[in-house]
């Protein structure tokens, strides 16, 4: 028996807002399906040359009831970066709080806009420890 791995999902409350986070992180729309009678819409989103591994956005128009408070149960997603801290450094500038800094050159948390937990991981080795980032303190949940 075989399986193939298709895509993750992660259900958000304002589109727009998702899709700008997640360009933050290099991921570009690939695909978009909007569903007039089931009323919601779903966006694929992946890295360049990556679209084997997409990221499902859905999106309800009538909204949802509720998401979790805090949606650490459902873990977290992961994605490798050429260069932690330049990421981390264009993500603060960009408004996106870093939860759990790079301090060992190596890892970082961020949150989407859905309270969504995101792994920031270094291609290859860890790079060499530096500041701003091996002082900075843990900020919130990640």
């Amino acid at each position: 028996m075989e399986i193939k791995y298709l895509h993750t999902m992660v259900r958000v409350m304002d589109l727009e807002k998702s899709i700008t986070f997640y360009n933050l992180l290099g991921l570009k729309e690939i695909k978009r399906n909007e569903n007039k009678i089931g009323r919601f819409t779903l966006v694929f989103l992946a890295p360049e040359d990556q679209h084997e591994c997409p990221l499902e956005l859905t999106f309800n128009w009538d909204g949802d009831d509720e998401l979790p408070s805090d949606s650490r149960h459902f873990g977290h997603l992961a994605y490798e970066v050429e260069n932690i801290y330049e990421m981390c450094q264009f993500l603060v500038q960009n408004k996106v709080v870093i939860n759990r800094p790079p301090r060992d050159g190596r890892m970082a948390f961020v949150r989407s806009p859905d309270n969504i937990s995101i792994e920031l991981l270094q291609h290859g080795e860890a790079l060499q420890p530096c500041e701003p980032w091996t002082s900075m303190p843990n900020i919130g949940h990640w």
